[in-house]
C-alpha cells in the first residue's frame, strides 16, 4: 500500500510538472546566458521592465554588450518605424492638428534616419584606433533622435483629445525603448 501511494505521488508530481513547463523551450545555456546578459544589462536602463521584455522577446542571438545595444536599437529604429506609419494613416481636422502632425512626421523621420545611421556604426564598431569616434557617434544620434521624439510631443501639448493621447502614447513608447538604446550605448563606452 505504501508503495502504491508513493508511485501515485511521483505521478501525480510528475504531471503537475509537465503541465507547467508544456510549451516552453528548454533552457539551453546560451539562451540562459542571454536571458542573464539581458537582465543584468537592463537592470539600470531608463525603463528596465521595457528593457527586458523587448530584449529577451528579440529573435537573434545576443551573446555580448554590443549585440544587445543592436538589438536595442534595432527596436527602436523598428518602433519609430512603425510610429511613422501610424502618424502618416492619422487623419485630422483643425489646422492646429494638422501643423503638429506635420512636424511630428518630419521628426520620427529624422529619428528613422537618426537610428539607422547607428545600427550601421554598430555592425562595424571595433575596439581600438577609431572606437572612440564610433561612440560619440553613437551617443549622438541615439541623442538625436531621443530628441526628435520629445520634440514631435512638444507639439501636440496644446492639442486635446484622442489624437494627441494615441500620438503621445506611439511616441512615448518609441522614446522609452531608444532611452533604453542609448543607455545600453553608453555602457559599451564604460566597459571599453
Amino acid at each position: 500500500m505504501k508503495m502504491l501511494r508513493f508511485l501515485l505521488l511521483i505521478l501525480l508530481f510528475i504531471l503537475h510538472f509537465s503541465h507547467f513547463t508544456k510549451g516552453k523551450k528548454p533552457i539551453t545555456s546560451s539562451s540562459s546566458s542571454s536571458t542573464d546578459l539581458v537582465s543584468t544589462s537592463c537592470f539600470h536602463a531608463s525603463y528596465p521592465n521595457i528593457c527586458i521584455k523587448t530584449l529577451s522577446s528579440y529573435n537573434y542571438v545576443i551573446n555580448t554588450p554590443t549585440d544587445l545595444a543592436k538589438a536595442a536599437v534595432n527596436v527602436s529604429f523598428s518602433r519609430a518605424k512603425k510610429a511613422s506609419n501610424f502618424l502618416i494613416k492619422l487623419k485630422l481636422q483643425s489646422k492646429r492638428e494638422k501643423g503638429a502632425l506635420i512636424d511630428c512626421i518630419e521628426q520620427i523621420g529624422d529619428s528613422i534616419d537618426e537610428l539607422r545611421k547607428a545600427l550601421s556604426e554598430l555592425k562595424h564598431l571595433h575596439k581600438g584606433n577609431g572606437f572612440k569616434l564610433q561612440m560619440s557617434n553613437l551617443e549622438t544620434w541615439v541623442s538625436a533622435a531621443l530628441t526628435n521624439e520629445d520634440t514631435c510631443l512638444d507639439g501636440f501639448k496644446e492639442i486635446n483629445g484622442k489624437v494627441r493621447y494615441d500620438v503621445k502614447r506611439k511616441i512615448t513608447n518609441v522614446a522609452k525603448v531608444t532611452s533604453n538604446a542609448l543607455y545600453l550605448i553608453n555602457q559599451l563606452d564604460v566597459r571599453s
